[in-house]
């Protein structure tokens, strides 16, 4: 089975586009981000035309996720728990593939930057690391569940150098902060497993040694022609989702499209 996470920046804007890989690709469940509308204005039959039910948490213009599957879907929980959020961040549910459960979630992590015109103001920084906290308190919950769990979707950090194209002009960033970096360490220190790096440690082959799991190019400056980078998308996989897997790999092609998001997949697949 192949799950994707994906933060297609305005499912309606890119539709067609996304429609199009959904019917190419065949993934079992697509974890998307972003979504940037309510329910009324969801592209409900289209995405069910491509072979998908879909079950999302929107919010109008902004954030907003999203589970998209080829299977009987069940969602579990809206925004996490005990912790008060007006934004559309979280969604979790169940997924039954060959009359086995999986639990997934589909997240979208705030960025933290501050605005533009205050640089001062920490407050965006401070909702990042309180949701972080209630996020850690979920996952403590969920790597003891006795079904696989994935959780996949755009974490908005940066964990090590090598997770970006250069690492000094981030440095410091709300995206590359000890403060998210320790927290995203906890989580994995739950007992969680990076996908993309687990692969590679499974994997002896060349070619998956050498990709850097790059996941965002700014839209600007000539950023995805010169792989100018970051890996900020996780699949983030349970003990007994980690025993499954095969393969992850990052699909460029649809951030070769025109009008393009500015991410591009992440898949996993799973035996």
């Amino acid at each position: 089975m192949k799950i994707a996470t994906y933060n297609v920046n305005s499912v309606n804007a890119r539709i067609e586009s996304l429609c199009d890989w959904l019917v190419q690709e065949k993934p079992d469940v697509v974890l998307l981000q972003e979504i940037k509308c309510e329910f009324n204005a969801f592209p409900f039959f289209e995405i069910n035309a491509a072979g998908y039910d879909a079950k999302i948490l929107g919010q109008k213009s902004y954030n907003g996720v999203a589970i998209l599957s080829r299977h009987k879907i069940k969602v579990v929980q809206e925004n996490l728990p005990n912790f008060e959020d007006e934004n559309a961040r979280y969604l979790e549910a169940v997924v039954q593939i060959n009359n086995k459960p999986l639990r997934i979630a589909s997240l979208y992590l705030p960025n933290g930057t501050p605005p533009q015109n205050n640089p001062s103001d920490m407050s965006k920084f401070e909702y990042k690391l309180k949701w972080m906290d209630a996020f850690i308190c979920q996952t403590e919950k969920l790597v003891h569940q006795p079904e696989p769990v994935i959780l996949g979707g755009d974490f908005n950090i940066i964990l090590t150098d090598k997770d970006v194209y250069n690492p000094e002009a981030f440095r410091g960033g709300a995206l590359y902060r000890p403060e998210v970096i320790h927290r995203l360490q906890t989580i994995l220190y739950q007992g969680w497993s990076d996908a993309f790096r687990l692969c590679q440690i499974k994997s002896s082959a060349l070619t998956t040694k050498k990709e850097n799991g790059y996941t965002y190019w700014d839209y600007g400056g000539g950023a995805f022609m010169g792989d100018l980078g970051l890996r900020i998308d996780y699949m983030l996989l349970s003990p007994k989702a980690a025993d499954l897997l095969e393969k992850c790999w990052v699909d460029k092609q649809p951030r070769r499209n025109s009008k393009p998001s500015d991410h591009a997949p992440l898949i996993a697949e799973l035996n």
